[in-house]
């Protein structure tokens, strides 16, 4: 059975847990495990809420879920992302159907291009030493809120 009501809130919360993620992240090259945990935690309420069956829905989330930490955590082992960006991936990724998820991680990969074409311009401009950090939170942020929006918009049409 699902439950409007409860989606949207459900998405609503979901969508200003990834604003904050991706403030922060700006602000700080950080995002909080306990932001994760929330999000992670959420999807499973999420799941209820649209009628996702535990079999073998969900435990195909639990498994994109974790190739995509698997995915993220090697960028994160060459030195190429954070390990809030990859909790905050794979738990975004329990959200999404498969094909969502992969639909999440083009569109974060594009929006991260271009962050970090954005960060090494201003890292440039400023001529600062050392290598830039990007806070690609923010790109996940982003592919996240893309996908929520399409929800939203395709409600429509």
């Amino acid at each position: 059975m699902t439950n409007p009501i409860i989606i949207d809130a459900l998405c609503a919360i979901l969508a200003l847990m990834l604003l904050w993620a991706a403030v922060v992240d700006i602000r700080t090259r950080t995002i909080a495990n306990g932001l994760n945990i929330a999000i992670a935690v959420m999807a499973p309420l999420f799941w209820w809420a649209t009628g996702v069956d535990l079999w073998p829905d969900a435990a195909l989330r639990v498994g994109v879920a974790a190739a995509v930490f698997l995915l993220f955590a090697i960028a994160f082992y060459v030195g190429a992302m954070g390990g809030g960006d990859v909790k905050l991936a794979a738990a975004l990724a329990l959200w999404f159907a498969p094909g969502d998820t992969l639909f999440l991680i083009v569109i974060t990969s594009l929006a991260g291009g271009v962050l970090t074409l954005i960060v090494m311009i201003e890292h440039r401009a400023r001529r600062r030493d050392g290598r830039p950090e990007v806070p690609y939170g923010v790109a996940i942020a982003f592919g996240g809120m893309w996908l929520l929006a399409q929800r939203f918009l395709n409600h429509f049409a």
